[in-house]
């Protein structure tokens, strides 16, 4: 059984091997369950009911490997079981390769190399960089790095606090299959609602606190109110709270005109102050830094208070 102090030890043991070692080398595992997401797809999306269809293929493709994963964290040797919660938070964290991401963006538009910087901000974000001047490659550069924070990070820590290594292991699977099916396009709009959906809920409640986390770090009381006034303008439930109250904080805008599948679409503008610049995608990724170190920190004040005193 995974105690309050337990689980803060393996979350620590799974932030300290993602910052020394970053994502697997070689073949990623998540390649792996993509090849095996999209024959699902292939075998599943085609003819009537695509919204069930969806969900059982999402079953399909998350159930499985949850399950194994919780069957032997239930049967292995207290500390084989412990190495495998802290691989299996290692698997599902991406704070060392977003900072690998987003680190490169910031030198380059800090050298005005915009050719490279269009390169390197397209490997992180899904919108045509080919002609973003330095403004736009900021602008992309700060949501991807607030944004990802919430997916990459503190989603899967939440999950790990409240099941464990499974628990990463589902929240990292779903949110893949979002980002695979979760597009309002005619392939994915039915089949993929299940998986846009279920992420949503598995994301709600991370996506607040990372809101709140980044609320904290910053200028908290500008934060609050570009939540409060600007989150429910974007698309996206999670992500509203996210990069709104991320913005704030930082005191930047965000969003705007922005090219994707060659379409120009003019999302809502998030944010007080300044238009973002190269600078602050640096202190974005600082952002996202310190609330990872605040989330540690809580984690460890809550497994001491968990702990029964005897005096």
């Amino acid at each position: 059984m995974l105690t309050f102090p337990l689980i803060a030890t393996l979350a620590t043991a799974g932030v300290a091997v993602d910052r020394w070692f970053g994502e697997p080398r070689g073949a990623h595992p998540l390649a792996g369950f993509g090849n095996w997401a999209a024959r699902i797809e292939a075998r599943f999306n085609h003819g009537r009911r695509l919204r069930m269809k969806g969900l059982l293929a999402w079953a399909l493709a998350v159930l499985p490997p949850v399950l194994i994963a919780w069957w032997l964290a239930a049967v292995l040797p207290f500390f084989a079981a412990c190495a495998l919660h802290v691989a299996l938070l290692w698997f599902a964290l991406g704070a060392k390769s977003l900072r690998d991401h987003i680190v490169p963006i910031a030198r380059a538009l800090g050298a005005h190399d915009l050719a490279t910087a269009r390169l390197l901000t397209a490997r992180v974000v899904s919108r045509d960089t080919t002609q973003s001047d330095e403004a736009a490659l900021a602008r992309a550069a700060v949501e991807s790095a607030l944004e990802n924070g919430n997916d990459a990070i503190f989603g899967a820590l939440f999950w790990f606090a409240i099941a464990g290594g499974p628990g990463a292991l589902g929240f990292r699977l779903a949110n893949t299959l979002d980002a695979m099916w979760g597009y309002r396009t005619p392939r994915y709009l039915r089949f993929g609602w299940a998986a846009a959906r279920i992420d949503d809920l598995l994301n709600w409640i991370p996506a607040r606190l990372t809101a709140a986390s980044y609320a904290l770090l910053g200028d908290t009381l500008t934060a609050w109110r570009c939540w409060r006034e600007q989150a429910s303008r974007w698309d996206s439930p999670n992500a509203g709270p996210v990069m709104a109250a991320g913005a704030g904080s930082l005191n930047v805008l965000i969003g705007g005109a922005a090219v994707y599948h060659g379409a120009l679409e003019q999302r809502p503008t998030l944010g007080f102050g300044h238009p973002a610049e190269a600078r602050d995608v640096g202190a974005a990724l600082m952002l996202v830094e310190r609330a990872l170190i605040l989330w540690l920190a809580a984690l460890i004040v809550l497994a001491l208070l968990s702990v029964p005193f005897h005096g």
